[in-house]
């Protein structure tokens, strides 16, 4: 099949994943577990008893997005996820800018969460008296989440729903276990609203929507997902409420569980391991290890699943070589995307550990960098939502409502990303960002100049090839 210039079909394996699959694709990009093992004492520290409420705020603050995005999710369907629907409402330029800054997400989301892995693989061989450098274990696990990207995304999905269903069925079952040993779940300090302070719930909230980042990224299984007019946007809004409920649950339980105990929440390096201590299962705190390993080895995975399709589209549009926009003739993956992606997932731990960063540092580090990506892009879509729809002729005063609120919401961690100016090295992370995006629009402003048109005409073509009647899905 081919478009009205000629692009080709995308040649990926066509609606081979069922629903379940395609939303494993963004809970394992989003990586539930490692929200209470790494990010719930830092969110503590700032909201204290109203963590919980700033998972809240988060859910319903990144659903409103996922509302902005599904606004063409439930349209089009294409591999290149928000990169394509941004250049559908706000032009190829702006679409450009957008698959730019989701290289740097979703690749970076990689390397920071592999770093989590490394890390807490380290801590469990460390215990049967095993020490493994990081350089090899990064390169153990890029080898393993490369090859099953490039062999084949239904493995991929399958994997990734296994990984993460077990890790936070580990996490559940010792919060019961603290439950039980609390003999009550009702904490009145979480409910006492009126004690909370707000503006540390504002500023737990910063740290909280890192949580949710990649839940968006099924929308790169367009091509390979049944029914993806449907799936990908219930896709999108579950893993976030799917998630969502898993914080505020797993947050709840951590400050009910760390009453009275000697080290604070907000200073403990493995919480939900403290927490096995304290109720007298610490053999339950190297299973939550073990779980720890699986869900980022997961994330891992997904970002690279889908940081490859973000290559494979811009490879398609003259963007990047035209290798990258190649299929696997049997496999049907972007199989040159994904080595690629494997490559730089693996380059840049490699380049920090050269540079004498510590693991630990590595995730913190990274993480900050990729989240820029992301906020940008959830901002772009939603401004393109409401002009896309009334390009389409949907506009509605609801649907610009949404946008508004949506983009209000992402203000308060966009600033928080400079002001107040953080500690270094992450006072330095906006500009080398900054840096990073004026390279993209050098690029792109060079290749249309090069090209003429082609590049504008070649992304066009790709987003009306894009769109799929209702009546053409598959059932």
């Amino acid at each position: 099949m081919t478009s009205s210039t000629g692009i080709k079909s995308y040649g990926l394996k066509s609606k081979c994943l069922s629903f379940p699959e395609t939303l494993s694709q963004s809970v394992a990009n989003i990586s539930p577990t490692l929200t209470p093992v790494v990010i719930v004492p830092l969110v503590f520290a700032s909201a204290g008893g109203g963590t919980w409420l700033s998972y809240l705020f988060a859910t319903i603050g990144l659903i409103l997005v996922g509302m902005n995005i599904n606004q063409f999710a439930k349209r089009s369907a294409s591999p290149g996820s928000l990169y394509s629907y941004i250049g559908r409402g706000l032009g190829a330029p702006a679409g450009f800018i957008a698959g730019w800054c989701l290289l740097v997400a979703y690749l970076f989301t990689g390397m920071a969460v592999l770093a989590g892995a490394v890390n807490y693989a380290s801590i469990l061989l460390d215990m049967v008296g095993i020490h493994a450098w990081p350089s090899v274990l990064f390169a153990l696990g890029v080898a393993i989440a490369g090859y099953v990207a490039y062999r084949d995304v239904k493995l991929s999905t399958k994997l990734m729903l296994t990984l993460e269903a077990v890790s936070m069925l580990l996490i559940l079952v010792l919060g019961a276990m603290v439950v039980i040993h609390h003999k009550t779940a009702y904490d009145p300090a979480q409910f006492n609203v009126a004690a909370m302070d707000f503006s540390g719930v504002k500023a737990g909230l910063i740290l909280a929507i890192f949580s949710y980042v990649g839940y968006e990224s099924a929308t790169t299984l367009g091509e390979e997902a049944r029914n993806p007019l449907k799936s990908i946007p219930r896709a999108v809004i579950l893993s976030a409420a799917i998630s969502g409920i898993f914080f505020m649950l797993t947050s709840y339980i951590a400050v009910l569980g760390f009453k009275g105990l000697k080290t604070p929440l907000g200073s403990s390096s493995a919480p939900f391991n403290d927490l096995a201590d304290s109720v007298g299962a610490a053999w339950f705190g190297i299973l939550i290890s073990a779980g720890a390993v699986i869900s980022l080895f997961a994330c891992t995975l997904a970002s690279i699943n889908a940081g490859s399709r973000i290559l494979f589209a811009m490879g398609r549009h003259g963007i990047f070589h035209n290798h990258l926009s190649k299929a696997h003739s049997v496999n049907q993956t972007p199989h040159f995307a994904a080595m690629v992606a494997s490559a730089v997932v693996l380059a840049g731990p490699l380049i920090c550990l050269s540079a004498h960063l510590a693991v630990l540092d590595i995730f913190n580090d990274l993480s900050t960098i990729a989240t820029f990506g992301f906020l940008v892009v959830y901002v772009l879509i939603s401004v393109a939502a409401p002009v896309y729809l009334k390009h389409v002729g949907k506009l509605t005063v609801g649907s610009m409502a949404l946008s508004v609120v949506s983009v209000l919401f992402m203000v308060p961690p966009i600033i928080a990303t400079v002001y107040p100016m953080p500690a270094p090295p992450a006072d330095k992370f906006p500009y080398f960002f900054a840096a990073y995006v004026l390279i993209g629009v050098l690029w792109f402003t060079v290749l249309r100049k090069s090209s003429g048109r082609r590049v504008i005409d070649e992304i066009k073509a790709d987003l009306e090839f894009s769109t799929i009647p209702l009546g053409d899905q598959a059932h």
